[in-house]
């Protein structure tokens, strides 16, 4: 990393000397992902500068690796013919999801001075819905005929896979442009010139829909181990491709949205620091005063119970000790089937099945911290019998109830068509909270006679 560093220390120094053909020289030699993270570290003159020295190829490169905030600065300090070439070099998914964040105004004037196949596949891309197979899919692949030859396919190769997003693959398709089958770039290389594509290409071919979630295009790559995969419309059409790059970023955001609803905060689409104050109270105030009414439950409980607990004060301080536990049972029994839906190794077929063995789970750990703190109240507590039975048994119920409803409401609000992840620990605890304190109360009431 130091070494690095001293690297781009000198290319700042070729910069501040202006020997700019020097520098552009050397930031060729440089990986591009390299070079964005460099350039982000800059201020805004120096990075504009340093952006518009490099080669018209490498700066489209390295523009896809830089932040979508820094994206929109450089296009908007930009004239319009530049930006238009910056766009006319990204791949189609890059450059739909950057005008899909810019300011209407600007996205017109740079379209207009883009070419005319950018605009195409930019406005084909836009007008999918959010999330969707065909929102992160891109255009650019390699397209071959079903009667070409081996030689034919190679030079078509050669021709257009510059500008392709990969040529590891190739797909064969009719005059319709319907998916016909996929060759591999390795067996072209390995077949003999001669042989025709239609007698060497891979007739079965598995396909995403345009219409595709994007958590199942990630479910399809990680079943079936591809790099890349072809999206069709309903009438099967090759439209465009989805590469593993994708998915890698598929992956990070929406594991990073169901971490914020379990965490009951709505999901945000940008990074914790360029979230400004006002924008993460407005994300986080919803669920907090919905947790914090639903809670009000819990203090009527309690107070509907206050000549119980003046009899035997002893009890209140308990009251913690078993929301608590119920609240973290709760929550370990709903992370799971959430994941589990999230992978799809839960089916609604699955959950007779997932409750039987909640239950079974419950009542061994139940047990296990009942006779746990049943020891610890006598021992170290020194409170009767009778209380220690009372919370013991509560404890048990506690963790039962919470390890029921953290499996059942994460499988019925995936049925009734809410993300699982909402129901996950906070709703859960404020639930689970209620029904502890009224089986508390309700033991204490047999047991203690109050």
């Amino acid at each position: 990393m130091e070494e690095k560093n001293n690297v781009f220390d000198e290319l700042l120094t070729m910069f501040e000397n202006k020997e700019y053909l020097k520098l552009r020289e050397a930031l060729s030699e440089h990986n591009d992902a390299d070079i964005a993270a460099w350039i982000e570290e800059l201020d805004e003159e120096r990075m504009l500068k340093i952006f518009r020295i490099l080669t018209k190829n490498q700066a489209a490169d390295v523009f896809s690796y830089l932040d979508v905030d820094l994206q929109q600065k450089i296009i908007s300090a930009m004239s319009e013919k530049e930006a238009a070439g910056i766009i006319d070099n990204l791949m189609a998914d890059d450059a739909a999801d950057l005008m899909d964040e810019m300011p209407a105004n600007i996205v017109t004037r740079i379209l207009a001075n883009a070419n005319a196949d950018t605009r195409r596949e930019i406005n084909q891309l836009l007008r999918y819905p959010d999330d969707s197979a065909g929102s992160i899919m891109t255009v650019e692949f390699v397209d071959l005929k079903e009667s070409s030859t081996v030689r034919e396919a190679i030079e078509r190769i050669r021709k257009v896979g510059v500008d392709s997003e990969t040529i590891d693959v190739c797909y064969v398709l009719d005059s319709g442009r319907h998916l016909l089958g996929t060759v591999a770039l390795r067996y072209l290389l390995l077949s003999k010139d001669d042989e025709i594509i239609g007698d060497i290409m891979h007739e079965n071919v598995i396909a995403l829909n345009t219409m595709m979630d994007q958590e199942e295009v990630a479910r399809q790559f990680k079943k079936y181990d591809f790099t890349t995969m072809p999206v069709v419309d309903n009438e099967n059409r090759l439209v465009g491709i989805v590469t593993v790059d994708d998915i890698v970023d598929i992956l990070e955001e929406e594991a990073t949205e169901d971490m914020e609803k379990m965490a009951a905060i709505l999901p945000s689409d940008k990074t914790y620091m360029k979230t400004s104050v006002f924008e993460t109270y407005k994300k986080r105030i919803p669920w907090l005063l919905l947790l914090m009414v639903s809670a009000t439950f819990t203090g009527a409980i309690i107070k509907s119970f206050e000549d119980a607990l003046s009899v035997c004060a002893v009890l209140v301080a308990y009251i913690p000790m078993l929301m608590d536990t119920g609240g973290n049972a709760g929550g370990q029994a709903s992370v799971t089937v959430i994941r589990g839906l999230s992978l799809g190794e839960i089916e609604y077929s699955d959950v007779p099945g997932v409750i039987w063995k909640e239950i079974r789970v419950a009542v061994f750990c139940g047990l296990t911290l009942a006779v746990a703190n049943f020891a610890k109240l006598l021992i170290f507590d020194h409170v009767a019998v009778p209380v220690a039975i009372t919370v013991c048994l509560t404890l048990i119920a506690a963790v039962l109830m919470a390890m029921l409803i953290g499996c059942v409401l994460p499988v019925g609000a995936k049925r009734l068509g809410f993300d699982p992840a909402v129901m996950a620990s906070p709703f859960i605890t404020t639930i689970v909270d209620a029904l502890s304190l009224l089986a508390y109360f309700r033991f204490a009431t047999m047991i203690l006679k109050l």
